[in-house]
């Protein structure tokens, strides 16, 4: 499904990443783990097709094509979604119409507005989310916890092929934590690949991952099945730095 292949990226002439290579298929959690300014949030960036970061060298590939060269709305289009680490608010626009305008920007038909409030509601009772909350502005004035739950409506009402969830958990108390991870455990089936970018070992207590990607200094250091996450959590991130 994505596969990323040799990838260096710099930004205002700063060099990121220096040769990530790794891989999700159909149907995967793989977990990305690194510290604070390790590249996580890069790759997710560079992936999703933000101007600012400079591909130097190396391929992303999704579903065998490779989207370098594409826009952030084209490569939506073809299902690639990011969930992000620090949503924006935004005054004046509702849930329930920044998410109706989303969905038919990726349908060659609008959807009229029965079959919407049909989609969104059962949407928002799969996640367990009040009705109310597609009225509210989108993320203005909401909790950490509840701008994660935005991203993943987002996620269910936008039925991508591939989500990169950068830092989900990031904000977010033990509750929060749990109920958002149900979430993305509820939307998950055998034609969606997540890639699942985080610092610790935590949400993988309720999102087992299929494997697990270790980052440091731009580069993918080990990789593993979820037992690697444990043993980072024992050693911490020191015991993956080369010497």
């Amino acid at each position: 499904m994505l596969e990323i292949k040799n990838l260096h990226v710099s930004i205002d002439g700063k060099k990121i990443l220096k040769g990530v290579n790794l891989e999700v298929k159909k149907g995967e959690v793989v977990a990305l783990m690194g510290p604070n300014g390790s590249g996580k949030s890069t790759l997710a960036l560079a992936m999703m097709g933000h101007p600012n970061y400079k591909i130097d060298e190396g391929e992303i590939l999704f579903k065998g094509k490779d989207i370098k060269g594409l826009e952030a709305n084209e490569r939506a289009k073809l299902g690639l979604f990011l969930s992000f680490q620090y949503p924006y608010e935004i005054s004046g626009v509702s849930m329930s119409n920044f998410l109706r305008t989303a969905l038919n920007t990726k349908r060659d038909e609008k959807i009229n507005v029965f079959e919407f409030k049909k989609m969104l509601y059962e949407k928002l009772s799969l996640l367990k989310i009040p009705k109310e909350f597609a009225e509210r502005y989108l993320n203005e004035g909401f909790s950490g916890g509840e701008k994660k739950k935005a991203e993943i409506l987002q996620l269910a009402m936008l039925q991508p092929q591939m989500a990169i969830l950068d830092e989900t958990d990031s904000g977010m108390d033990i509750d929060a934590l749990r109920i958002v991870s149900n979430g993305i455990n509820t939307l998950m089936n055998g034609n969606l690949g997540i890639l699942l970018i985080t610092h610790y070992q935590r949400i993988l207590n309720y999102i087992k991952p299929n494997k697990v990607y270790i980052m440091v200094d731009g580069r993918v250091v080990k990789s593993g099945d979820k037992e690697l996450a444990k043993e980072l959590e024992a050693k911490g991130y020191e015991g993956f730095v080369k010497k």
